[in-house]
């Protein structure tokens, strides 16, 4: 029998017992599934930074730490974390996030909310909307959720380009990476999709040297991290017309305060982060199969580097 230590909140343990029990029974695993086994007897652990574990020090015969968040931030820096840690990549969670970023890079590169706006009873007629090909759109970030919206906007005919710290190679889009690289996939682009993940290397990307590389009127849409732009920046570019809006789901401090100048400009839409949600049954198997790759002598999925932190 395997122990496995479920280490997330009460509300987590409420949302994933029942789904991940049924998940070990669907590939065949007997798996004890406690918030309370003792230390040494952990093979596996179930984790979110919800929780109140944070000192991962005891528990010498865990064979790996899976993750039930995208984001590993808040962990990959423990010193005490030695074991080999899995964040989460759900097939749902993708799908999600692609719906959300296509349906706000068209709502921008539309221009609906001169409508949305605009039920004043004046005819606005006269006024050609683009079209995809003319629009190329950079998305900064080739993982998993960068590489799933980037070719879904491919597919609607958009030039997109592609940008990650390392190379990478994706049919459908033009890939850059590196300094340089970034700077290329900048200049002239129509929008900017962020979906890196929060690393020092990444902190303010969007910042007021990034921001003057875009088209004029260029719209930025981030369901990435907060960390990722300059808010004081973005602010001044909106006001000189350099970024025409900014739809962002996620921000520095969530929630966002109430006096934070986003709330009232008219160029930026806030969402209170729910771009992509982590689904419990698609995500519960994620973790199961793992757990069988790790006991079949198999590669973990979606391991992370600690070294580029995530």
């Amino acid at each position: 029998m395997i122990k496995a230590l479920f280490a997330a909140s009460d509300a987590d343990w409420r949302t994933y017992k029942a789904a991940l029990n049924a998940a070990f029974e669907k590939v065949g695993l007997e798996v004890d599934l406690s918030r309370s086994h003792a230390a040494q007897e952990v093979s596996y652990m179930v984790y979110a930074p919800s929780g109140p574990l944070q000192d991962f020090s005891p528990y010498v015969n865990c064979k790996a730490v899976l993750s039930l968040w995208a984001g590993v931030e808040r962990i990959v820096g423990n010193q005490s974390l030695t074991q080999p840690l899995a964040r989460m990549v759900d097939p749902s969670m993708a799908q999600g996030m692609m719906e959300y970023v296509v349906a706000q890079v068209l709502r921008h590169h539309l221009g609906m909310d001169r409508y949305l706006r605009g039920q004043d009873g004046v005819w606005r007629h006269g006024e050609m909307p683009p079209v995809a090909q003319d629009s190329p759109i950079t998305v900064l970030g080739l993982g998993e959720l960068g590489r799933f919206a980037g070719l879904a906007l491919s597919s609607l005919g958009f030039p997109v380009r592609g940008w990650s710290r390392t190379k990478r190679e994706v049919d459908g889009i033009v890939c850059y990476h590196g300094d340089e690289g970034l700077a290329a996939a900048l200049k002239g682009t129509r929008g900017i999709v962020l979906l890196l993940p929060a690393t020092a290397g990444t902190e303010n990307i969007l910042n007021a040297n990034t921001l003057a590389l875009p088209a004029k009127g260029a719209f930025i849409v981030n369901p990435g991290r907060g960390t990722l732009i300059d808010d004081t920046a973005l602010l001044a570019a909106i006001e000189t017309g350099q970024i025409g809006g900014a739809t962002l789901d996620v921000f520095r401090t969530e929630p966002l305060p109430k006096d934070h100048p986003y709330w009232s400009n008219p160029k930026v839409t806030v969402t209170p982060h729910i771009a992509a949600f982590t689904r419990p049954d698609s995500a519960c198997d994620v973790i199961a199969e793992n757990m069988r790759r790790s006991e079949a002598g198999e590669p973990l999925l979606y391991l992370v580097d600690r070294k580029r932190g995530y």
